[in-house]
């Protein structure tokens, strides 16, 4: 159906669109102090409008390329006003206020940060200090919400630029975070227990090593040495490199973990083993010596205990647990992954614009 002809003189559009504009300039004052936060929360003002537009008004179809016109000629050199954002707008706001097609206020929900009923949630203040293009990254990877305010929160948590962003999101942090076999429950108090749970990950994900054919242990390591600054990427926020085969003396013998670092939040040392191998119930023997050893000569009074991360090339799960159910010693045991190359520069792993376009247009949405 065409424009409807006597749209501009509708008063009810003339006066939406006035109150609009009125609203789009006192943004833009306030933006000036608080750029991203006060943009975002005019989006997401409009987002509603345009969905409330929508279901009761009956203007015709090209009525958002119409608002779209008026607000540019309005504001020039605004931008973010362009038909194809406002259509980004109303699947933003769609997003995160429907799941399986029944409303939930999942922002409106102000001063309760905790899921409720498996609706995950996220208070207005991160939100709304995500950036926009941040945002549309993660609307057109995540299908649900509980993906994307995971990755909402952790963007802010640790200051994710867009890179990164994609890079995580690239390599399934949301599956992979909290998924390490381990026994914090049983050897360590609330909350180093469940912070330690949630650090750890299955599987890591090693693709930026360049190991050819049949590899090593110690070539494993000297590469994630070599790349320390990826793995401490894929390892996470809090992990500081101590170094590599660290010598440890035990009485007459001196032992060499392979990777020794220590976590700023955990306030305490992570004893990293790795096994290009299928786990093994003896591998713990060797890592539990290690932690031991951190315990005795490294660890200071204000440190919590060390805890162990065994990352071999498979595992069973079942046996996993029962090894850990063997030992007294703090360890989580992973998988990790090794098929792909990662380019260089991440910043080329950033799609184009078309390919947002694409992504968002797969996504369920309302005509205009």
């Amino acid at each position: 159906m065409a424009v409807n002809m006597t749209l501009a003189g509708d008063s009810e559009f003339k006066n939406w669109v006035s109150q609009l504009k009125k609203d789009i300039r006192s943004t833009q004052i306030k933006a000036a102090i608080k750029v991203n936060t006060e943009l975002l929360r005019l989006y997401w003002r409009m987002g509603a409008d345009i969905c409330e537009k929508q279901k009761s008004a009956s203007w015709g179809d090209g009525w958002l390329k119409e608002l779209s016109r008026e607000l540019m000629a309005e504001f020039p050199d605004m931008k973010g006003l362009s038909h194809r954002n406002l259509q980004y707008i109303r699947q933003w706001y769609l997003f995160y206020n429907q799941r399986n097609t029944i409303v939930q206020q999942v922002v409106a929900q102000l001063g309760d940060d905790k899921e409720q009923q498996h609706v995950a949630q996220i208070s207005e203040e991160v939100f709304f200090s995500v950036p926009w293009g941040h945002h549309l990254y993660i609307i057109s990877q995540c299908k649900d919400v509980d993906r994307a305010v995971f990755y909402l929160k952790k963007t802010v948590e640790n200051g994710w630029s867009r890179a990164v962003l994609l890079n995580f999101l690239d390599t399934n942090l949301y599956e992979r975070q909290g998924k390490a076999v381990n026994n914090f429950t049983r050897l360590l108090a609330n909350p180093q227990s469940e912070l330690a749970a949630q650090t750890l990950k299955d599987p890591y994900n090693f693709d930026f090593l360049t190991l050819d054919g049949e590899y090593r242990e110690r070539e494993l390591e000297q590469g994630l040495t070599k790349n320390v600054t990826r793995f401490l990427l894929e390892l996470g926020t809090g992990f500081a490199f101590v170094g590599s085969q660290v010598p440890l003396q035990v009485g007459e013998d001196t032992v060499y973990p392979d990777l020794l670092f220590y976590h700023l939040e955990l306030r305490c040392y992570v004893v990293v083993e790795l096994k290009v191998t299928k786990f093994k119930g003896e591998h713990l023997g060797q890592l539990g010596v290690y932690v031991s050893a951190v315990n005795h000569i490294k660890k200071k009074p204000t440190d919590n205990p060390t805890i162990g991360l065994l990352i071999c090339k498979t595992k069973n799960n079942v046996m996993a647990q029962y090894a850990l159910e063997a030992t007294n010693q703090p360890i989580g045991i992973s998988e990790y992954q090794l098929s792909k190359l990662m380019p260089e520069n991440i910043q080329s792993q950033l799609p184009t614009i078309e390919d947002i376009e694409a992504n968002l247009s797969d996504m369920k949405g309302t005509k205009d």
